[in-house]
């Protein structure tokens, strides 16, 4: 990692091997039970610096860069949601935890929802923070209201355009997500703002990598658990932003098909919910860690 990339203070980081050739750059803080927590696009794990050092004072806090982001290795290939799990899992088992809560936002939820599938008996709660699993996602696109997902169309064509035209400009692409989806812009500061955007020029194509998965090999994962009547078998919270009033589609009802014991709620914050509005998303994850 860069000495000048900030950190989150009181944290310890570790390079943990979870695959062949790939490494997590990990931050760790506290002791008790463990939980785990994914980011987002276009973030690093230091989108959690203020719920994380809340956590830490009665669990262990683990917040790694997903591969193909951050300080993280980022292989040419394998950016599927299983694959990412996995990786997730073997960090857990590589710092001797065999159960943790997981929770994820944005991609980092995407990544959590396929861990909760894949691995049952190891995910004991999961959060999901301002998303739709894949499968509904693509569902829900429809019209001139899904326009503000057109990145996920760009990122979903075939290797080649979507690397060109974003590495033409890298800050002007990724810098438009962080500041068309927060409320609070004042919430991601300077140099985190910098940091994110280093982070991302220096990852365009796995980035591209892992969405592009979402547009094939995820939706396959999905469809086979859907068919099979597969569903989260933890407890399970989910915040979102309202985006149904304007994509027309019920996001509670859309979760229940995957979790039974979900607590869902519709809240105020931008996107950006665990830097805007962190004291809130730290009383969610406690609450859901008592369930």
């Amino acid at each position: 990692m860069d000495k000048n990339t900030p950190t989150i203070p009181g944290f310890e980081y570790h390079r943990v091997p979870v695959a062949d050739g790939v490494s997590l750059n990990t931050a760790i803080a506290g002791s008790g039970p463990p939980i785990i927590l994914l980011h987002g696009f276009p973030q690093t794990h230091l989108m959690w610096r203020h719920v994380a050092a809340d956590l830490a004072s009665d669990h262990t806090v683990i917040c790694p860069d997903l591969r193909g982001y951050g300080a993280s290795d980022k292989p040419a290939t394998d950016y599927s949601k299983r694959t990412m799990a996995a990786d997730i899992v073997a960090l857990a088992r590589a710092l001797g935890h065999d159960q943790f809560a997981l929770a994820g936002h944005d991609r980092g939820a995407l990544v959590a929802f396929r861990a909760g599938l894949d691995h049952p008996s190891t995910i004991t709660h999961l959060a999901c923070l301002d998303v739709l699993p894949t499968l509904d996602m693509w569902d829900a696109m429809h019209g001139v209201t899904a326009s503000v997902g057109f990145h996920l169309y760009l990122m979903a064509q075939p290797p080649g355009l979507p690397e060109q035209l974003i590495a033409a400009a890298p800050d002007a692409f990724f810098g438009h997500f962080l500041d068309l989806w927060a409320n609070d812009p004042s919430a991601i500061p300077p140099d985190i703002r910098t940091a994110y955007l280093d982070a991302c020029r220096n990852a365009i194509p796995s980035i591209i990598a892992d969405y592009r998965a979402s547009a094939g090999i995820d939706i396959e994962h999905d469809q086979t658990d859907r068919v099979a009547g597969n569903q989260l078998a933890m407890p399970v919270s989910v915040l979102q932003q309202d985006w149904g009033a304007a994509l027309g589609f019920n996001a509670q009802a859309l979760w229940q098909t995957w979790a039974a014991n979900l607590h869902h709620e519709t809240v105020p914050y931008g996107h950006y919910m665990a830097e805007e509005a962190p004291a809130e998303i730290t009383k969610t994850l406690k609450h859901l860690l008592t369930r």
